[in-house]
């Protein structure tokens, strides 16, 4: 126990959590206060095709662009390690991002009307604040991957909660004029993060100093791995509420945006937690590139620990709590069961030891093996959730299940590569660049 707390004592947590935290904390309580607006504006029904669209976008815009940050955020901080600079690496990130974007933005309009019918029911808006989106999420998580990998966690910190206070912000302004069309809360959504990005920027110097020319393989070596990472556990955090939406009758039309009001207050812990990994990353890469391989393995056990004891704490409250909260915050109208908060807050608890996995994994340059996990879950997931007969039930028991498939299969992985990689690194991996 003693060595417990004193482990505890030294602060696990990566530099640059408490600041991009205090981002967290802003955007997460402007967040629940965007989505209680809009389900009491709204109402349940046409509150429905809103929540789809919410958890659409966290998938596909994060789902494709957060390797873009993770891999410009890891090869930046390695850069520094060299003493190297980052200006070519993000242009050269920034003409790969671009270019998968071109590709997402046709595809979405080649599927827009499905899309359209069956997932936003009958809303045109929607589709085009989707597209605005894409657009919304490449520009941002370029500009993340920048500021984490050159440190700068206050700027990053900046992005995330003026992001959701604008957001709240701008659905408040709707609901004061009586806007009823769920559209254009979604295109709320995606103007706030352009402007956030603009405020992030605003005078911050020296996040592109002049370097080494990038080649092609210093990103896109390990793109493809996190690209399908990345869209598979963004589809398992947020891809409930589609399915719900997809296996509900004529007769539930209103359970899509009644599940995703359970799931973000049973996922709150979840929510903060995204401080640790967007600090962790660079961290564990210069530790894994200078070859520091004890050091490494204790920040994941800390980290670990302390995700498990914050994880056991969240179900005991979110249990018990959870449903007054979101009777508070969006009305009878939108209650679920005490079970349905322990189902969906264990799924979020054993998320979060994924996620120290994850990164993990790919601060080694374990993609392959990050992608086998994450797959793992994603087919764990389906499978529970197709075989089930209850609608909210049988998604809650998906996620329950994807989650643990994925972080088990990660963590004995990445066990293995630790073990490999300490065999290795008998001498340190990184000299300091001579001075010019």
């Amino acid at each position: 126990m003693t060595s417990v707390l004193a482990r505890l004592h030294r602060n696990p947590l990566p530099e640059g959590s408490l600041s991009i935290g205090l981002g967290l904390v802003v955007a997460g309580l402007t967040q629940y206060g965007f989505l209680a607006i809009a389900a009491r504006a709204l109402g349940p029904v046409r509150y429905a095709p809103l929540a789809t669209f919410w958890s659409l976008l966290f998938v596909v815009g994060p789902g494709f662009f957060l390797p873009l940050e993770l891999e410009v955020s890891r090869a930046i901080a390695a850069r520094r390690a060299r003493g190297d600079g980052g200006r070519p690496l993000v242009i050269r990130a920034g003409v790969t991002g671009g270019a998968l974007l071109g590709v997402l933005v046709i595809a979405t309009a080649i599927a827009s009307g499905p899309i359209d019918q069956r997932l936003f029911d009958g809303d045109p808006i929607m589709v085009w604040a989707l597209v605005a989106g894409l657009c919304a999420y490449y520009l941002e998580h370029l500009t993340r991957g920048t500021l984490a990998g050159n440190g700068r966690f206050g700027g990053y910190g900046v992005l995330l909660g003026s992001e959701g206070l604008l957001r709240m912000l701008l659905c408040l302004a709707l609901a004061v004029i009586g806007a009823t069309i769920a559209g254009w809360f979604g295109f709320a959504m995606v103007m706030a993060s352009f402007i956030a990005i603009g405020l992030a920027l605003a005078g911050r110097r020296g996040l592109l100093l002049p370097g080494s020319p990038a080649s092609w393989g210093e990103l896109s070596r390990a793109l493809g791995y996190l690209l399908v990472s990345s869209v598979l556990s963004l589809l398992l955090l947020n891809g409930g509420t589609v399915a719900v939406q997809l296996l509900a009758t004529p007769a539930q039309e209103a359970a899509a945006g009644r599940f995703l009001t359970a799931r973000i207050i049973a996922f709150i812990p979840v929510y903060l937690f995204q401080a640790v990994p967007a600090a962790l990353l660079p961290r564990l890469s210069r530790l894994a590139a200078e070859g520091r391989m004890a050091e490494f393995r204790k920040v994941i056990l800390e980290l670990t620990l302390l995700v498990g004891l914050l994880g056991t704490s969240g179900i005991a409250v979110l249990t018990a709590f959870g449903p007054v909260a979101s009777h508070l915050l969006f009305g009878a109208a939108f209650d679920l069961g005490r079970f349905d908060y322990a189902l969906l807050s264990a799924a979020g608890a054993v998320f979060m030891v994924g996620t120290v996995m994850y990164q993990s994994l790919v601060a080694l340059s374990g993609y392959e093996r990050a992608t086998a996990g994450i797959l793992v879950g994603t087919v764990s997931f389906v499978v529970v959730t197709a075989i089930g007969s209850q609608l909210f039930l049988r998604v809650e028991l998906g996620l329950l299940a994807g989650a643990i498939a994925s972080s088990a299969v990660m963590a004995i992985l990445l066990v293995s590569l630790i073990r490999t990689r300490a065999r290795l690194d008998t001498e340190p991996r990184i000299a300091k660049a001579p001075s010019a």
